[in-house]
């Protein structure tokens, strides 16, 4: 059995959510060991379920024939925890995903991301404030990550690819399943220019109970969120709530103050979120991988070296992901050195995770 499959059959185990799953390995050091041991060392962990402890007696895992399937389907990546790709944030949360499924450029994993989120019915002050904050940010090389939802998450899409970090669209619903449908295209442009990403399984509709558990990757992938306008009982404020508690930044744009849509950012704001009027005021707050970029691309400029990576940049665009494949280096390598080249004046990253470089 492959390790990839594995992880599979433990993702799909009924009864067995990420916490627990993570209980369970620290008995059993990898999912293999949980599926070939004797069916009373299972059960004796007082961990597993019955339904659980039916589901690896049985060894019947036909379920993730889909998953395998759609990986041929629709150019999809599956990546588990614990893997080289796996991002390092997320994985610092109490309650990683198992799995991920991701269709489109996996390198965009690697880019400091903050997440833009907020209320699904703004009105024009709100779509235009996450469209334009969005944009700004992805010009300074800071990937959008949002929900696909509409109103704001929409927004903060649109904007994200506009600029060169481009956008991460993390997913309540399997990859093979777009919603709000309205934003099937958007989830087309996104998976060309960007990332579409879930730890849910091809097949899986769009539950209620599933986008708290994806509002939770939202906020993890990312340095800090963004909340623009969001009402006193908006989901969004989960997602900021879930930042805090991730130990990471939480932002928010005020408004007027008798707007109704304003006064969960409001309320955000008296509980400590930075109050934010313009990209900077994110970008200054921004620890740890931007500071180490600067820091990079400072040290760069002072010794005046090429990067072993910018002998494989062609003058003529070309797709990251062939970059990594011809340089034969490590993705998230490969990411910190482009941000320094391009801090340096050497390359230029262009729309769609494509990089070129410059005479």
């Amino acid at each position: 059995m492959q390790e990839l499959e594995s992880w599979l059959i433990l993702n799909h185990a009924p009864g067995i959510g990420p916490i627990r799953a993570q209980k369970i390995l620290e008995i059993f050091d990898k999912p293999e060991n949980i599926i070939c041991c004797q069916s009373k060392e299972r059960k004796q962990t007082g961990l597993f379920p019955k339904p659980a402890l039916d589901y690896f007696a049985a060894q019947n895992f036909t379920l993730i024939d889909k998953d395998l399937a759609l990986l041929k389907e629709l150019n999809t990546n599956i990546i588990h925890l614990g893997h080289a790709d796996y991002p390092q944030l997320l994985s610092e949360i109490p309650d990683p995903p198992l799995v991920l499924y991701l269709r489109g450029s996996k390198n965009i994993l690697s880019m400091p991301q903050v997440s833009i989120v907020g209320s699904r019915n703004p009105d024009a002050v709100g779509r235009r404030l996450s469209y334009t904050f969005a944009r700004d940010l992805a010009q300074n090389g800071v990937t959008i990550t949002s929900g696909m939802a509409s109103g704001i998450d929409t927004c903060a899409h649109q904007g994200g690819l506009q600029g060169n970090a481009g956008t991460i669209a993390v997913m309540g619903t399997g990859l093979d399943r777009i919603y709000p449908g309205k934003n099937r295209e958007l989830a087309h442009k996104i998976a060309a220019n960007g990332l579409l990403l879930s730890e849910f399984a091809p097949g899986t509709g769009p539950k209620a109970e599933n986008f708290p558990r994806r509002n939770r990757v939202i906020s993890g992938l990312s340095l800090g969120t963004l909340v623009v306008q969001a009402a006193l009982k908006s989901g969004s404020l989960i997602t900021a709530r879930l930042a805090s508690e991730q130990g990471r930044e939480v932002f928010a744009v005020p408004g007027a103050i008798k707007n109704p849509l304003t006064r969960g950012t409001h309320a955000l704001i008296k509980q400590g979120a930075k109050l934010v009027e313009t990209t900077n005021d994110i970008l200054e707050e921004l620890p740890g991988m931007l500071q180490l970029v600067q820091s990079m691309a400072s040290e760069v400029t002072t010794k005046d070296k090429d990067s072993s990576l910018l002998q494989y940049i062609e003058f003529e665009p070309m797709l990251i992901d062939d970059l990594v494949s011809k340089s034969q280096l490590a993705v998230d390598k490969v990411s910190a050195e482009l941000l320094e080249l391009e801090l340096v004046g050497k390359v230029q990253m262009l729309s769609g995770t494509r990089v070129q470089r410059i005479a």
